[in-house]
C-alpha cells in the first residue's frame, strides 16, 4: 500500500498568541491520521474495538522542524513502517506547501481481553490487512530527518 494522505486546515483552537501551532497538536493529527490510514485499509479502529482487539500507543517521537500555523493547509502523510503481528510502527510526516514541518513515529502493541497478543494467530484477518500496509522506510527516521533539514527554528 503506498501512503496514505489526508489534508485539513490549522484551526484557530490549534495554534497559540502567535498563531503558531501548539507542539501538542500534533500527536492528535498522528492520530487523527492513523485512524483514517486503518479505516481506508479496511480495519477502522472501531471495528477492532468490538473485536475486543485495543492498540495503545506505547512510543510517541515527534521531530518539529518548522512552524505549522493558523489557516495553513496540512498535508499528513502516515506510512507503517514496521509491523511485527505484536507490534506496529508508523511514520508520519506533517507538510505545508510541500515544506516539510514535522515527522513523527507512534509504536503500537495489541492487546485482547486486556492482554498482549499475537495478530497473526488470535486475529489472522487483521494480520492480513496490517501486513499489506507494510511499507519499510529505512529513509526517513525521525533523527536522519533532522540531520538533513537543519533548519529547526520553531517561530
Amino acid at each position: 500500500m503506498s501512503d496514505f494522505q489526508i489534508q485539513f486546515r490549522v484551526r484557530y483552537a490549534e495554534t497559540d498568541a502567535m498563531a503558531v501551532v501548539h507542539h501538542a497538536v500534533y500527536p492528535v493529527w498522528f492520530e487523527m491520521g492513523r485512524t483514517e490510514f486503518l479505516r481506508q485499509a479496511g480495519m477502522p479502529y472501531r471495528t477492532m474495538e468490538e473485536r475486543g482487539i485495543q492498540s495503545p500507543v506505547i512510543e510517541i517521537q515527534a521531530r518539529y522542524l518548522k512552524p505549522a500555523r493558523y489557516d495553513d493547509l496540512i498535508t499528513l502523510t502516515v506510512k507503517v513502517t514496521r509491523y511485527t503481528g505484536v507490534r506496529l510502527s508508523i511514520t508520519y510526516h506533517v507538510y505545508t506547501n510541500d515544506t516539510l514541518l514535522c515527522v513523527g513515529k507512534s509504536e503500537h502493541a495489541f492487546l485482547a481481553n486486556g492482554r498482549t497478543t499475537a495478530l497473526q494467530k488470535s486475529y489472522p484477518d487483521i494480520h492480513a490487512i496490517l501486513s499489506q500496509c507494510l511499507m519499510p522506510d529505512d529513509q526517513d527516521d525521525i533523527a536522519g530527518q533532522e540531520n538533513r533539514e537543519g533548519n529547526h527554528d520553531h517561530r
